[in-house]
């Protein structure tokens, strides 16, 4: 089993920044993809970031390129997400998920992903 807590979301205007941290349990996080997805109300959940578990390999939602890094510290079995340049429309939960133990799909698809953490909001204003 694998426990994720996420934190980091909050209020913030557009153009601003945020950071959102999620910190895994076990022993087993250095061999799992890791990824971020976000959902709006009355959406679906939605693709935003992955990092394979070496940190060579990265993938971002077309939504967020240029504006969101995904990065890992497999010492401290954390996975970021920095945001900047904020616009209303990211606004969402956001949810940290745990990929197969040295997982090869597609790590867009939410499927690939075996363990959730329990989400943290982000709120921007316009």
């Amino acid at each position: 089993q694998v426990q994720l807590v996420e934190s980091g979301g909050g209020l913030v205007q557009a153009g601003g920044s945020l950071r959102l941290s999620c910190v895994a349990s076990g022993s087993t996080f250095s061999t799992r993809r890791m990824g971020w997805f976000c959902q709006a109300p009355g959406k679906e959940r939605e693709f935003v970031a992955a990092i394979g578990w070496s940190e060579r390999a990265v993938w971002y939602g077309d939504s967020v390129k240029g504006r969101f890094t995904i990065s890992r510290d497999n010492a401290k079995n954390t996975v970021y997400l920095q945001m900047n340049s904020l616009k209303p429309e990211d606004t969402a939960v956001y949810y940290c998920g745990a990929g197969r133990t040295y997982g090869v799909g597609d790590p867009r698809i939410s499927n690939q992903y075996d363990y959730w953490g329990q989400g943290t909001q982000v709120t921007v204003s316009s």
